[in-house]
């Protein structure tokens, strides 16, 4: 059974969708806890499935470093085969991902490489490109750079706003994640051929 910590900053709905596909008992993996970086509305989410949380508030800490490394801390505790990143709107310090990598992987609103980085949903309807789409990668230490596991099309609609086009990406990424974390699990997907060290 693979074990998976999630790491969130906002209303966690990827996280959802991955709580509920892993609490089917066939489902090969489980997440055992769900981390951010404040005081997240995704935190519900765990509550209601019963998964422990931890917080690491980036806030209280100088720098970044000093962040990544109580999180790294609370991490190692639980010891998970998989850490996904769940929109956390944070930077990972290269220690972290040095740590986790390749066994850590985020999803991304866009069609990678295109539209990498934090507005990739803007970034693509001020493009006037036809299509945009979702991806599931491994996380390193560029932004949205690492080896690509998953993706898939989103067409890009005449009267398309940001957020009608998110709405319509967000139910692509979390069945890309459901996917890939269950091919991690049973081992059509072998994360350590994409070690980056």
């Amino acid at each position: 059974m693979l074990s998976v910590a999630v790491l969130i900053s906002g209303a966690g709905s990827n996280l959802r969708a991955l709580l509920a596909a892993t609490g089917d008992p066939d489902f090969p993996a489980r997440v055992i806890v769900v981390g951010a970086d404040r005081q997240a509305d995704g935190f519900a989410h765990a509550e209601q499935f019963g998964i422990p949380t931890i917080m690491v508030p980036f806030r209280e800490f100088e720098t970044r470093e000093h962040w990544g490394e109580e999180l790294q801390r609370q991490l190692e505790v639980w010891n998970p085969d998989l850490v996904v990143l769940s929109g956390l709107m944070r930077l990972l310090p290269p220690a972290v991902v040095d740590a986790w990598a390749p066994h850590l992987i985020n999803t991304h609103p866009a069609y990678l490489p295109e539209f990498p980085g934090a507005h990739g949903v803007r970034d693509a309807l001020a493009s006037g490109a036809a299509q945009t789409g979702a991806s599931v990668i491994v996380v390193d230490n560029g932004i949205d750079t690492g080896p690509i596991l998953a993706q898939e099309r989103v067409p890009i609609l005449p009267d398309d706003t940001e957020h009608s086009l998110h709405e319509r990406i967000k139910p692509v990424e979390r069945r890309l994640l459901i996917d890939v974390v269950r091919r991690i699990a049973v081992g059509d997907l072998d994360l350590t051929t994409y070690d980056h060290h």
